[in-house]
């Protein structure tokens, strides 16, 4: 694979930021730092085939423990192209399996000499902790229900290179909204960059407290369509509910799931998205799914774009900081993480 060099790539002087731990805290400015940066990034690298020789000597540990694919991958691909080395963790087998805790099995990967730590945890708050326990950066994955920053980030870039802005559009989060940290992300990430974002759902599974703070929340997707630019459709993770929120699968698709028939009362220029894995013929029909409107698999192919860039942007502002002899981290505390709206 050929390597396109460092190119000019000009470190953006408003970047501070060590870690990457919800969208959140994030300002306006910040979200789009991450997203222009990981335009370039996919402009310079072909779509994330060739490779950027920017992290060279620099490695990223993945511990995760949750079950992915994409995101794991996708993580690994990016410290890749940029020309870093990663490390592989997985809890099966471990020494957290043996009782070591989680923070010591953290500060033991960072003592082999890595740069970032890319966690997921079923834990909301876990790479807060780590944020504050290790000297190496630290990006979410994933913490329970709490949020997933760099799925946001995707999403948002992939509608932005389609609608050429996120102000102004309509974009309904449609699904478990209760136990969905793409959810979350979306939702702080979207609203900060203008775009008016409903949440739709059963009763169960969509509060109205996210009405309380200027969400629009809906229970009916057949009331809402007409109006969507976007519509994200995520997936009912019967792995997170301690309680059954709807009395059937069947019942749940007549009701929310995308279908060929709901398309035809769509805007012609709808973009259907899911933040994976879908399942067919519950959240989406698969010629919905595989239609020319879903740009799923574009998400995808962003997502590498987007964690190059964190990377990159957390390990200069990390290298910065150092040689300013500066070791303060730039975060802020989480707003109860541990207690996600239902």
């Amino acid at each position: 694979m050929p390597d396109t060099g460092t190119c000019d790539f000009p470190f953006p002087a408003d970047w501070h930021r060590r870690d990457l731990l919800e969208l959140q805290c994030l300002e306006p400015y910040e979200i789009q730092i991450l997203l222009d940066t990981a335009q370039s990034m996919k402009d310079r690298t072909e779509g994330g085939r060739k490779k950027l020789s920017l992290l060279e000597g620099k490695t990223c540990a993945n511990l995760f423990f949750e079950n992915s694919t994409r995101t794991r991958s996708s993580f690994s691909l990016a410290a890749k192209r940029l020309g870093a080395d990663t490390l592989e963790f997985s809890s099966t087998g471990s020494s957290v399996a043996k009782g070591e805790t989680f923070v010591d099995t953290a500060k033991t990967i960072q003592a082999m000499g890595v740069d970032w730590v890319v966690t997921r945890h079923n834990t909301p708050g876990t790479p807060h902790l780590l944020s504050r326990e290790l000297e190496c950066s630290v990006l979410n994955a994933g913490d329970g229900a709490h949020e997933h920053p760099t799925q946001g980030l995707l999403d948002m870039l992939t509608i932005r290179q389609h609608r050429g802005r996120l102000d102004g559009l309509t974009v309904a989060l449609v699904g478990d909204i209760a136990h969905s940290r793409t959810a979350r992300s979306n939702l702080w990430g979207l609203s900060k960059l203008g775009a008016h974002v409903i949440v739709c759902g059963p009763p169960t599974l969509v509060s109205p407290r996210w009405g309380e703070i200027g969400f629009e929340v809906a229970h009916s997707l057949d009331e809402i369509l007409p109006r969507c630019d976007v519509l994200n459709l995520l997936r009912i993770q019967f792995e997170r509910q301690q309680a059954r929120y709807f009395p059937s699968v069947h019942e749940y698709a007549a009701l929310y799931a995308m279908t060929a028939e709901r398309m035809r009362r769509a805007k012609d220029d709808i973009l259907i998205m899911a933040p994976g894995p879908i399942n067919r013929g519950v959240e989406i029909t698969p010629e919905v799914a595989d239609g020319p409107q879903s740009v799923i698999l574009e998400q995808v192919t962003n997502g590498i774009a987007v964690r190059m860039a964190a990377l990159w942007l957390l390990a200069g502002a990390s290298d910065r900081q150092a040689a300013a002899g500066q070791s303060a981290r730039f975060n802020e505390p989480p707003t109860h993480p541990e207690k996600p709206w239902s």
